[in-house]
């Protein structure tokens, strides 16, 4: 007797995409700040002002948030439930960023486009379509 193939998931909805690219957008930049940094170290050019353990350690925080940053973008636009949440946390904690980014630091242009990135993956993750879909997962998860 030979095995059923088990049907194929229904995609996530394109809110639930939309976050998933701006996300792993996020995580592809931190990742590539994190290069930049240790670029930036063996050129010398910062070793001297900043101090080497310095930029390694800041160097390693981006390159560990823009790692869970592309694992949960890539979580959301494969459809899983469980990215949800740590997307939603992570739009929460940048949104100091952005404000201090438009404010105390005055960089206005940097700030706004920060927080359209922020702003749209936060709205699009809380939307109806994002909210039905994660319910209907819960759901299907219950009855089994």
């Amino acid at each position: 007797m030979r095995a059923q193939p088990k049907p194929e998931p229904e995609p996530p909805p394109k809110a639930i995409r939309v976050a998933g690219i701006l996300v792993a957008a996020q995580g592809v930049l931190g990742v590539g700040f994190a290069g930049y940094l240790v670029v930036y170290l063996v050129t010398l050019a910062g070793a001297a002002a900043l101090g080497i353990r310095a930029v390694l350690g800041e160097a390693a925080m981006f390159l560990l948030i823009g790692v869970g940053l592309l694992a949960v973008g890539l979580g959301l636009l494969r459809g899983r439930a469980w990215a949800r949440t740590p997307a939603i946390v992570t739009q929460l904690l940048s949104l100091p960023a952005v404000y201090s980014l438009l404010g105390p630091s005055h960089q206005v242009v940097v700030g706004v486009l920060a927080g359209l990135v922020v702003l749209t993956a936060l709205l699009s993750l809380l939307s109806e379509p994002a909210r039905v879909w994660a319910a209907d997962l819960d759901e299907a998860r219950r009855r089994r």
